[in-house]
């Protein structure tokens, strides 16, 4: 992992001669040493136990798999045609070497908690088939929660959006209780917590949904301005939201999507979205070339590329005003764009 010298000192201290004990109904159990394992809790923990992981990612490539991992969840990724009857068979035998490599490294793969999504190209379509590995059988779900966000088989994200609006409602209904002893201010920063965080957790992943699908979240914004504001249900929502300097859900989404863009374009954005859009860079010398203008890939033959962040990014920043795409107030753009015209 390129670690020596103090730093390696450091993590050799921080988990050597480790021990726990068990405390239960008053009584305490003799310490045990820990031979193995990283502190639960820590900070460290989760970064620690990814590099402990960093090995499986071999196993996983070894079967034509992309993947990704955080702390103990992690995700396989591949693509397929309809036909192909090789599909089952390369996904049990990728499985089976996982479950392998855990149990030599002291680790379980929890079968129970193991899902199977296909998203297919065809929404019309679904695969009929099931994954065996020992006496635990895998079928393909409608639905899958991938770290926090509800991920369903048509990626129409309408379920994630129901879950998101639900749990919503349920802190905007806690929060109206208590409205009577709260200052403006402290109502404003309970509902920022509660509620627009989120609305705005991964947000980006929403970006080229219908207006009709966005519009549950807008309506729990709405709800909110009016509860930092103690008005009826029935106050015009725009001033509020003005004073609140909040933009709308949709502008909202799009905010993010032009920030990993931004970040593109100055190098700063992490790898993958990074390896989703490309710099535009004619052929010969051109005034666009100093215009930090993105490549919008073509959409013939797939109207779901409009949905994907290597269409919707670059079309968003090419349209904003090159003073914005070579400036840091893009927020200040939209906010004048949507709320104050």
């Amino acid at each position: 992992m390129g670690i020596s010298g103090t730093a390696l000192q450091w993590l050799n201290s921080y988990l050597s001669d480790r021990s726990f004990r068990v405390s239960w109904r008053g009584e305490v159990s003799k310490s045990q040493q820990l031979a193995t394992g990283v502190p639960q809790g820590s900070v460290l923990g989760p970064l620690l136990f990814s590099i402990y992981m960093t090995s499986l990612g071999s196993v996983i490539q070894k079967h034509g798999f992309s993947y990704h991992c955080y702390a103990d969840d992690t995700q396989l990724y591949f693509s397929f045609q309809p036909d192909d009857p090789t599909v089952v068979a390369r996904i049990s035998a990728c499985l089976s070497d996982i479950s392998s490599w855990m149990n030599d490294h002291h680790l379980q793969l929890n079968l129970t908690k193991t899902e199977l999504l296909v998203v297919p190209a065809n929404p019309s379509f679904h695969h009929n088939f099931s994954i065996q590995l020992g006496s635990s059988t895998i079928t393909p779900s409608r639905t899958d929660r991938n770290l926090g966000v509800v991920m369903d088989d048509q990626l129409s994200f309408t379920n994630h959006i129901a879950t998101t609006t639900r749990s919503c409602r349920f802190a905007l209904y806690n929060i109206r209780k208590v409205r009577p002893f709260l200052s403006e201010q402290a109502t404003q920063l309970l509902v920022q917590a509660l509620v627009l965080s989120r609305l705005d957790y991964c947000n980006a992943l929403l970006a080229g949904l219908p207006a009709c699908t966005i519009k549950p979240l807008q309506l729990i914004q709405n709800a909110a301005a009016r509860v930092v504001f103690n008005e009826p249900k029935t106050a015009h929502v725009t001033p509020l939201l003005i004073r609140l300097h909040w933009l709308p859900v949709a502008v909202c989404i799009k905010f993010k999507v032009l920030m990993l863009a931004y970040k593109t374009t100055t190098g700063t954005a992490p790898t993958y979205p990074s390896s989703l859009v490309q710099s535009y860079a004619p052929s010969r010398s051109l005034h666009s070339a100093s215009e930090q203008r993105l490549v919008v890939p073509s959409q013939r033959g797939s109207k779901s590329l409009s949905l994907t962040f290597s269409w919707t990014a670059p079309s968003w920043w090419n349209d904003l005003p090159i003073s914005i795409r070579t400036a840091e107030h893009v927020k200040t753009h939209l906010f004048r764009l949507h709320l104050t015209n």
